[in-house]
C-alpha cells in the first residue's frame, strides 16, 4: 500500500499562489493517475485535478481550470498542485490520491483507492 502525505497549504491573501506537493512512499506511483480533491466546510469532496501516469494527460476542475497546474515528477515519487490566483471559495482541505483505474482519467473519489491526510488551504478575502 502506498503512503501519500500532502505538504505545502497554509493561509494566503486572495489572488494569491500556493503549490501543494503529494510525496509517495511504500510504492511507486509512476503508473498510476493522480489526482486532487478537496473539501471546503460544510460541503462534499470534490475533484480539482487528475493527471496520467506520463505527466501528459490532465483534467480539471472547471472551477480551477486556468488557475491551478498539476504536474508530477515521477523519479521523486511526487505530485504537485500549483494553485495561483487563489479565492476565498478554493478553502478547503486538499487531498492527494493514487486512481486505481487504468487506462483512462476519472473524476470520481469513489476510483482512488489511496489517500493522503489533507493539507489545509485558507484563502482570506
Amino acid at each position: 500500500q502506498v503512503q501519500l502525505v500532502e505538504s505545502g497549504g497554509g493561509l494566503v491573501q486572495a489572488g494569491g499562489s500556493l503549490t501543494l506537493s503529494c510525496a509517495a512512499s511504500g510504492r511507486t506511483i509512476s503508473s498510476n493517475a493522480m489526482g486532487w480533491f478537496r473539501q471546503g466546510p460544510g460541503k462534499e469532496r470534490e475533484f480539482v485535478a487528475v493527471i496520467n501516469w506520463s505527466g501528459l494527460g490532465t483534467m480539471y476542475a472547471d472551477s480551477v481550470k486556468g488557475r491551478f497546474t498539476i504536474s508530477r515528477v515521477n523519479a521523486r515519487n511526487t505530485v504537485y498542485l500549483q494553485m495561483n490566483s487563489l479565492k476565498p471559495e478554493d478553502t478547503a482541505v486538499y487531498y492527494c490520491a493514487q486512481s486505481a483505474v487504468n487506462f483512462r482519467l476519472t473524476t470520481i473519489p469513489a476510483d482512488f483507492g489511496s489517500w493522503g491526510q489533507g493539507t489545509q488551504v485558507t484563502v482570506s478575502s
